[in-house]
């Protein structure tokens, strides 16, 4: 990913970004071509990992083992109208957040560990008190949907992370678009003006 020096991010904001975005697209090589999935992929607690399943029916797991394969993960987006400036001397662009994960993927065959990495994925996207329990489910309808899936995980190699909030411009013009971006209720929008804050703190 190309990454100006002042967009650059360290590993603790991309590990935030993705365990805020888990919902990735995950690339390989299939048949000799590039292949992608939009799949949720979970980031284990030494953030060395990345954990998930493909439906078996999907052929991408049937090559993918021992491949090193890129992840995406994105975070808030929007666009930036130069109408917000303070000159007409502007063209438009775009305010993102982006990771980038780089790996090679193993297959879990495994029961106990896709289980484990199941379980992992309910309690993170079920809230606290909700009724839904993957134990309380009925044993032999959980082996049977099982079937139907092929865990995976990624050993992490290598992280890019990218915040482009307008850093590149003056402190003033950043305001401006804060401003702006304050005044559409658009959660994209939202979210990207409360980074730029942020980012104008450090």
């Amino acid at each position: 990913m190309y990454i100006p020096k002042h967009f650059t991010i360290n590993d603790d904001e991309a590990f935030t970004i993705i365990k805020e975005n888990s919902f990735a697209t995950l690339f390989s090589q299939h048949n000799g071509q590039p292949f992608a999935t939009h799949l949720p992929l979970i980031l284990n607690k030494d953030h060395t990992y990345l954990y998930g399943h493909f439906a078996r029916p999907n052929p991408q797991w049937k090559e993918i083992s021992g491949q090193t394969v890129l992840a995406i993960f994105h975070g808030p987006h929007c666009y930036i109208s130069p109408s917000w400036y303070e000159t007409n001397k502007a063209v438009p662009t775009w305010n993102y957040t982006a990771v980038h994960i780089y790996g090679e993927v193993e297959l879990i065959e495994d029961e106990d560990k896709l289980m484990e990495s199941l379980h992992d994925m309910v309690l993170k996207y079920e809230v606290p008190d909700s009724s839904y329990k993957l134990q309380d489910v009925d044993p032999e309808y959980l082996a049977g949907m099982n079937k139907g899936i092929q865990g995976f995980k990624i050993k992490i190699n290598r992280i890019e992370g990218k915040a482009k909030l307008s850093q590149n411009h003056s402190r003033e013009r950043q305001e401006l678009i804060i401003h702006q971006l304050e005044q559409i209720p658009n959660t994209n929008e939202q979210q990207i003006s409360e980074l730029m804050k942020e980012n104008l703190k450090k």
